[in-house]
């Protein structure tokens, strides 16, 4: 079987952090090679999202990539990982604890994706380096972040009707971090920001794109699903965790591409 992973590679967990120290000093180290600027996908660009899901009692983590055709918003291909959770939780380094599960998930996708849609934050994140920032640099693949709450961020509510925004700001200095975006007329605003390689009008648009009917990203909504499903086939077979019990790397991912015959969600 060829290889199908020749764009990306592995976290490597020999030298991933393990300790909130050495965590905080990556972020500092990394969020100097964000960049916070450039076009969005067009046309018939493939977009993917990722999410991932945790059964911590059995120290087990699912991620799910699935990749869309921007203009029909129908799955091309989708792809999962399990494997053991490679870092505590701790507010703030969530990436952490999901980017090498989600590189394993990313890893099974036949194509790269012109753009990753993460569930959570990019340049929203008090060391400006969010989950979608620090895929991005990991990666060099274009990213964004769209959150559910503004974290630790200000901002006025946007007119009620779809596509009106207002900035999302750091209450510290007033800097422009992203915008809370109303996605459906009525509906409470996603938050979207930049992660890498994409402007922050560009994200907007993106994001606006891929919410037709919902107001969560469709990329976000099926790769949230698809995630959950995994965990649940990996929990089902998985030991509890014991007390010291060391954490390692994804599984590796298995992926399926929509209209082959053995298309579907499959354990990763």
């Amino acid at each position: 079987m060829p290889d199908r992973r020749p764009w990306i590679s592995p976290v490597d967990l020999a030298g991933w952090p393990r300790t909130e120290r050495e965590a905080v000093a990556e972020q500092q180290r990394l969020r100097a090679l964000v960049e916070p600027t450039g076009p969005g996908p067009t046309g018939a660009a493939l977009v993917a999202g990722v999410d991932v899901a945790y059964d911590d009692e059995r120290d087990v983590v699912a991620a799910a990539a699935v990749l869309l055709d921007l203009a029909t918003l129908e799955v091309v291909e989708e792809s999962t990982a399990v494997g053991r959770i490679a870092f505590p939780y701790l507010p703030g380094l969530l990436a952490f604890r999901e980017l090498p599960a989600v590189v394993d998930a990313l890893a099974g996708l036949g194509r790269r994706p012109d753009l990753v849609v993460c569930d959570g934050y990019g340049l929203a994140h008090p060391r400006r380096l969010g989950l979608a920032s620090h895929l991005g640099v990991l990666t060099g693949l274009r990213t964004l972040g769209v959150a559910k709450t503004p974290f630790s961020f200000d901002h006025r509510p946007p007119a009620p009707e779809r596509g009106a925004w207002t900035p999302l700001l750091d209450r510290a200095d007033g800097t422009e971090v992203g915008r809370a975006l109303r996605t459906r007329t009525g509906v409470k605003p996603v938050f979207v920001s930049v992660g890498h390689r994409i402007g922050l009008a560009e994200a907007v648009d993106c994001v606006l794109a891929l919410t037709p009917a919902y107001r969560l990203p469709e990329t976000t909504r099926r790769a949230d699903s698809l995630c959950r499903r995994a965990l649940v086939t990996a929990s089902a077979t998985a030991a509890p965790a014991t007390a010291g019990s060391a954490t390692a790397g994804s599984a590796g991912p298995t992926s399926a591409v929509a209209g082959h015959p053995d298309s579907g969600a499959r354990g990763r």
